[in-house]
C-alpha cells in the first residue's frame, strides 16, 4: 500500500548531516534502524531499568523490551494510517538511547547533579548519543540519523536548548508538530509503558487484580476475560486482559487520528507541522489512560519497596557524579577533558553514568566506595 501524501518520504526528507551513497536493497530509515540495531547503546539497553532494578529478575521488562514493544504497537497503527513504518520504527528502537541507569530515579538524581553544567534531560542524551557519542564509523561521529529520526528521538526540548540545536530544534522554535510517524511513537511509548508496567506489577507482588479492579479500565477487559474463559488460570487472564486493552487503545487511536486527519486534510508534510496534533486517543480513551496512569503513579511508582530502590539509585548516581567531578582523574580516559572546562567536564561525566547499565552503576559504585574493591 503506498505512503499517504501527508507521510515522511526519505525522496523529500531533511536528510543527513553527513552526505552518504545511498543504501542499496534497504530505504535509507530502514538503515536507521540498522544502526541503531548494531549500536552500543541500543544493546546497553538490555540491562538498564523500567521501573524495577535490572538485577532484581529475569521476566521484568527493561528498556531493551520496552522499544521492542513500542517499535511493534507503532508499526501496527502506522500500517493502518499509511505512514512510513520505517522511520516509526527507527524511531521507537531509538527513543530510550538517552535514558540513565536506573530509570527516572537516574535521570531526576543527574539532573540535579548538572543543574549548574545545563542540566540532564534523556530525550537530549538521546540526540547526542546518536549524533556524537556513537563512534562506530570513520567518517562521522555518531550514527549519522536522517533528520526525521534524529527530531523523532527529541520528544521534548525547551527554548534555550532548542536555540542550540539548531536543525532539530527549529520546531519548538517556531511551535510546530513533529511528524505524524513521531506523534504516533509517543502515544505507542506511552501504551506500552502503562499496559505492560500492570504485568509487572501483577508478577512482583507489587500490584494485585482487587487494586486493578479500581481502574474501570482494566475491570471492563478483566470481565470480558472472565465471561470468553470462564474458569481462566490468573496469569493467562491477567496476559489476555492486558493484551485487551492494548488492543482497544490501539484501534481508538486508528480511528480517532483517522477522523483528525480527513477533518484536517493535509496534502504534505508541512500541513502536518501547521495542523494541532492528529495522532491522538479519543477524549473517553484519553481519560481512561489518564485514569490509569494516575493509578500506576499512586500503587506501583510510589510503592514503598520502589521508592526504596529509587532511593538507593539516586544515591549511586549522586556519589559516582560527585566523587568523578571532585577527582577527574578517576574517570576512564576517554572522559577525561583537558581544557580545564568545568562544564565540559561536567557533560562528559554525565556522558559516562548515563551510558551506564543498573549493573556497571552499582558495580562501579562499590569499586569507587568499597575499600576491599580494585
Amino acid at each position: 500500500m503506498p505512503l499517504a501524501p501527508y507521510a515522511v518520504y526519505a525522496a523529500v526528507s531533511g536528510g543527513r548531516k553527513f552526505g552518504e551513497t545511498p543504501p542499496v536493497d534497504r530505504t535509507e530509515f530502514q538503515r536507521d534502524r540498522d544502526r541503531i540495531i548494531h549500536s552500543s547503546a541500543f544493546r546497553r539497553l538490555e540491562y538498564k531499568t523500567q521501573v524495577f532494578l535490572n538485577h532484581e529478575g529475569d521476566l521484568f521488562r527493561t528498556r531493551l523490551t520496552h522499544s521492542l514493544e513500542v517499535a511493534q504497537i507503532a508499526r501496527s497503527i502506522a500500517r493502518k494510517l499509511r505512514l512510513n513504518e520505517d522511520l516509526v520504527e527507527a524511531i521507537s528502537l531509538a527513543h530510550d538511547l538517552g535514558h540513565t541507569p536506573f530509570g527516572h530515579a537516574g535521570q531526576d538524581a543527574l539532573n540535579e547533579c548538572m543543574k549548574n553544567y545545563g542540566g540532564f534531560e534523556h530525550n537530549l542524551q538521546g540526540l547526542r548519543v546518536v549524533d556524537v557519542l556513537e563512534d562506530r564509523y570513520g567518517a562521522f561521529d555518531g550514527l549519522n540519523l536522517m533528520f526525521e529520526t534524529r527530531e523523532g528521538i527529541l520528544k521534548r526540548c525547551s527554548l534555550e536548548n532548542a536555540r542550540t540545536l539548531g536543525d532539530v530544534g527549529t520546531r519548538f522554535i517556531e511551535r510546530k508538530q513533529p511528524t505524524l510517524e513521531a506523534q504516533l511513537t509517543n502515544l505507542a511509548d506511552e501504551i506500552a509503558y502503562s499496559n505492560h508496567d500492570i504485568d509487572d506489577g501483577l508478577r512482583s507482588g507489587l500490584l494485585d487484580t482487587k487494586q486493578l479492579e479500581q481502574v474501570d479500565f482494566y475491570a471492563y477487559h478483566r470481565r470480558e476475560v472472565e465471561v470468553s474463559y470462564p474458569g481462566i488460570n490468573s496469569r493467562r487472564a491477567i496476559h489476555e486482559t492486558v493484551r485487551r486493552m492494548i488492543n482497544a487503545q490501539v484501534l481508538d487511536i486508528i480511528s480517532t487520528a483517522g477522523e483528525r486527519i480527513q477533518s484536517a486534510c493535509p496534502a504534505s508534510l508541512e500541513d502536518v507541522r501547521k495542523a494541532v496534533p492528529l495522532i491522538a486517543f479519543s477524549d473517553t480513551m484519553r481519560t481512561e489512560a489518564s485514569s490509569l496512569k494516575k493509578f500506576l503513579h499512586e500503587n506501583l511508582y510510589r510503592h514503598y519497596r520502589v521508592n526504596r530502590m529509587s532511593s538507593k539509585a539516586r544515591r549511586i548516581v549522586t556519589e559516582l557524579f560527585d566523587a568523578f567531578i571532585a577527582e577527574p582523574g578517576m574517570l576512564p580516559p576517554d572522559y577525561l577533558v583537558s581544557t580545564g572546562d568545568d562544564s565540559a567536564q561536567a557533560r562528559r561525566i554525565a556522558d559516562y553514568i548515563s551510558g551506564m547499565t543498573d549493573r556497571y552503576a552499582m558495580r562501579e559504585h562499590q569499586r569507587l566506595f568499597d575499600m576491599t574493591e580494585g
